[in-house]
């Protein structure tokens, strides 16, 4: 009998494709599938309550052992629409930013921006639940994931982190990677990498299956705002990332 995988991936409609290519597959009988916010799968891959998670790659370096496993992962090539700072005043004006507890790659890229190309040093604060509807004055505030599909044209200035970075370094950005604690059977990794494929390749049944209400908007962003190729120009930038982290001991 094979092995079972404890597998955790995140809840958020950006792995839709992934989540119904893997429900979609055989490869479902030989996992125990976990859904979860960034934050918890990245702990419970840390903790070793996993054996695989789809994690913020921040958290890579807190591993004591990791692989990627898989040539996927969930990134932009652009604007991303789903990652970014919300402020009622322009980027010189900001005193505080508030931080989404739900993801430490979103929280670790907006203090790199502040810092490098923005040129900006607000006084950074871990956020509670809710944090998103009481943004005033001169607070800003780096949401993640589908809250934004409400906040967005909601607040004056609204920042795109992936858009940014990409202004600042010239390379995509990549939220999170497909990553063991361990070494996988390479059967059930081939198995995972052609589910995740036929996901991907599949995203307009994926919605049609769905019961999310604006289709449209969905498959816009699905298929124009995330990129799930974790191709060079990924990897390149996933080193840059990981590389400041690094620098500047965040």
């Amino acid at each position: 009998m094979a092995k079972r995988y404890s597998v955790s991936i995140v809840s958020y409609t950006n792995t839709l494709p992934l989540r119904y290519g893997i429900n979609k597959s055989a490869v479902l009988n030989e996992m125990h599938l976990q859904l979860d916010m960034p934050a918890v799968c990245a702990q419970k891959l840390i903790d070793n309550k996993v054996d695989i998670g789809l994690i913020p790659v921040a958290v890579i370096p807190l591993l004591k052992e990791h692989y990627i496993i898989s040539n996927y992962c969930i990134g932009s090539n652009d604007k991303v629409d789903t990652v970014k700072l919300y402020s009622h005043v322009p980027l010189q004006e900001i005193a505080t930013v508030y931080l989404d507890y739900q993801s430490r790659t979103s929280v670790m890229l907006a203090k790199m921006l502040c810092k490098h190309y923005w040129k900006i040093q607000p006084v950074f604060i871990n956020a509670q639940a809710g944090f998103e509807n009481t943004i005033t004055g001169k607070d800003a505030a780096v949401v993640i994931g589908d809250r934004c599909f409400a906040l967005n044209g909601t607040f004056p200035y609204e920042y795109d982190l992936a858009f940014e970075w990409k202004k600042y370094t010239k390379l995509p950005f990549v939220f999170a990677a497909w990553v063991s604690n361990k070494k996988i059977d390479e059967d059930f990794i081939s198995k995972l990498e052609s589910t995740l494929q036929y996901g991907i390749e599949h995203i307009q049944d994926a919605i049609n299956e769905s019961d999310i209400a604006d289709k449209a908007m969905i498959e816009t962003y699905l298929t124009q705002r995330i990129n799930y190729d974790l191709d060079e120009g990924k990897k390149q930038s996933l080193h840059v990332f990981l590389d400041l982290i690094k620098q500047n001991n965040y």
